[in-house]
């Protein structure tokens, strides 16, 4: 991944950046469908008769979730919509009786296994598959600055101006991201915020053909992925993904989830 020290090919979703804390907030308005991948949660199971040393249980299985089994798990609704805080009712580990306990929803991170996984759909349904931007939100890391030193021009230039996350871009490929490992990639001269990750984070990506985005937005706990009508049913038949048709007004904050209100205590499982 290069850095690009012109923003100027941001502007065309910049044009379309609909309204904070909806679907088009995240990945701009204009497409015709749009699809909700909800991130995998990190579930382990622990045996009190597997003890270390001090007694304590030792984790004997360790795997990944979707959100419809704590859903179930919880008496809960899943639906396009849903939020992780109404379903688990926590932002922290969610434990039950039979050893099994999950993590908190990661959010704004899409993993770089499931972006590889992605990239097939991505593939097909452009043009320019070797020639892709990706924003990254400047909250994630810092780049390199361009001979005459750091100024506020210099920071005009090179960065995307999105709604409340302004964007520092680089160019990459799908052959790039289709190998999970770029995360770990050092890019010259990036420092990243982001412990044990070297590379920019993808809050955006697109081609240059503008035919899809892949948006994570940093607060929010699922990646929106826009595009053609066929392109996002494809998307949605791949059952290696938790996937929901949302629409480009739909509210992702969690008062969007109309479905499940939230509890203070759990069924059990």
């Amino acid at each position: 991944m290069i850095l690009l020290t012109e923003a100027v090919r941001g502007a065309w979703l910049v044009e379309r950046a609909g309204r904070w804390a909806t679907v088009g907030g995240v990945a701009g308005t204009g497409f015709e469908a749009y699809v909700r991948l909800l991130h995998p949660l990190q579930a382990h199971r622990t045996d009190p008769n597997t003890t270390d040393e001090w007694g304590v249980a030792l984790t004997v299985e360790s795997t990944r979730w979707q959100w419809a089994e704590v859903a179930r798990r919880n008496g809960r609704v899943m639906h396009p919509l849903v939020q992780w805080f109404r379903i688990s009712d926590t932002e922290q580990t969610v434990d039950w009786p039979d050893g099994w306990s999950v993590g908190q929803s990661d959010d704004g991170w899409f993993d770089p296994e499931d972006l590889a996984v992605l990239t097939a759909h991505l593939r097909v349904a452009t043009r320019t598959p070797d020639h892709l931007v990706v924003g990254a939100w400047e909250g994630t890391g810092n780049p390199p600055w361009p001979e005459g030193g750091r100024n506020e021009n210099a920071r005009a230039r090179m960065q995307m101006p999105w709604p409340g996350r302004d964007m520092w871009l680089f160019s990459s490929s799908l052959s790039a991201l289709a190998d999970p490992t770029w995360a770990q990639r050092r890019v010259p001269g990036w420092e990243c915020s982001r412990p044990g990750q070297e590379g920019p984070y993808t809050s955006l990506v697109w081609p240059e053909d503008h035919s899809w985005v892949v948006a994570s937005e940093e607060d929010w706990d699922s990646t929106i992925v826009a595009g053609s009508r066929t392109f996002v049913d494809d998307v949605l038949a791949d059952d290696r993904f938790e996937a929901f048709e949302v629409h480009e007004g739909d509210d992702l904050s969690w008062d969007g989830d109309l479905l499940n209100a939230r509890q203070a205590t759990r069924p059990g499982p």
